[in-house]
């Protein structure tokens, strides 16, 4: 049985979810002969020696030391400021490199990053897990085999039930940014068209700490696509129904709604309907669990050489041009096009 030793950077939330999903690969993998090991570090030293300990991985007191022990591949779920660094001791390292998204705080920072990468051959998936969830890759499908015709407009949905702490938000990026560029991304990628001009609005009408710090906890972007198909995206903290989460795809032939299930967030106005019944998701981990398990399937397979890789640097910075624009309409309160991507 070959083993394959991934190193993890970052156990808070979003790290130790990873951490629970690497541990859950083996037996899954095809093929099934692959053992995977984990290793991970964080500067909260006690917190990720216990998670450590209750995954059955090794802890290592550093990053230097992590990089120095032998593994195949690394997991960066650290906070943004720490990814631009930590992707270059990773290339640096030989090693194929998953970070979460955003490659950086903005494109101008992101830019040498991509550079970087690209002078030295390295490899990077950034997590944008939605390209793994059932219903957007039918949705992708669909739209692809031309059973939807064409498109005349697309509406994107992400509200959190709850707001995030504060401290999070004060260095977040704002709301365009931390949670409408999984939206931004999943646009572009279903439809395979860049976003050109972004109008952007937002408000705050919740804790007004939020706006103290510089963001809204409500916005909403009208965007249009290269070939005029127009689209929107809302984002929302405090949607009290639950995590919601939705895409509808409306074109000449038919229409689709990604997230239209038994736990969707939303209830039915209509007399007699009591479609959805379920309950609804709390937290987008929930939302996106399988989704998130099948990303970290994706990475070991990258890892081994079993797969290109879903979702590239330069991906995300392109969905991170249009969080850009849309922050900017927002501030400035008119239309922002897109910056257009600058070849390495």
């Amino acid at each position: 049985m070959k083993d394959t030793i991934l190193g993890l950077v970052g156990v808070g939330r979003i790290g130790v979810m990873h951490a629970n999903n690497i541990a859950a690969l083996n037996g899954m993998l095809h093929p099934q002969n692959i053992n995977v090991q984990l290793r991970l570090t964080d500067v909260a030293a006690d917190h990720a020696h216990a998670v450590a300990g209750g995954l059955g991985a090794k802890f290592l007191p550093s990053v230097d030391a992590l990089l120095e022990s032998g593994i195949d591949g690394l997991l960066i779920a650290t906070g943004t400021g720490t990814h631009p660094d930590l992707i270059r001791a990773g290339v640096d390292a030989g090693v194929p490199v998953f970070c979460e998204k955003p490659v950086a705080m903005n494109v101008a920072d992101a830019l040498p990053v991509l550079e970087y990468i690209k002078a030295n051959r390295g490899t990077v998936q950034i997590g944008h897990q939605r390209r793994f969830d059932a219903g957007y890759l039918e949705a992708k499908r669909a739209f692809e085999a031309g059973e939807l015709g064409w498109i005349h407009s697309l509406r994107a949905v992400t509200c959190d039930m709850t707001p995030p702490p504060v401290d999070f938000l004060a260095t977040s990026g704002g709301l365009f940014r931390d949670c409408s560029v999984h939206d931004f991304d999943i646009l572009r990628w279903l439809t395979g068209r860049d976003i050109v001009e972004v109008y952007a609005k937002g408000s705050n009408k919740g804790d007004p700490a939020i706006g103290q710090v510089g963001d809204v906890d409500t916005a909403l972007a009208v965007v249009t696509f290269d070939d005029g198909t127009l689209g929107s995206v809302v984002a929302s903290r405090y949607n009290g129904a639950g995590h919601d989460v939705r895409l509808e795809i409306q074109g000449s032939a038919g229409s689709l709604m990604v997230g239209l299930d038994e736990n969707a967030a939303l209830a039915s106005a209509e007399a007699g309907v009591a479609f959805p019944s379920g309950e609804p998701h709390r937290t987008f981990a929930e939302r996106f669990d399988q989704a998130y398990r099948s990303e970290m399937a994706a990475f070991v397979e990258l890892v081994l050489g079993q797969r290109d890789n879903p979702c590239t640097p330069e991906d995300a910075v392109a969905a991170s041009r249009v969080a850009d624009a849309a922050q900017e309409s927002l501030e400035t309160g008119v239309p922002v096009r897109v910056a257009a991507a600058v070849t390495i």
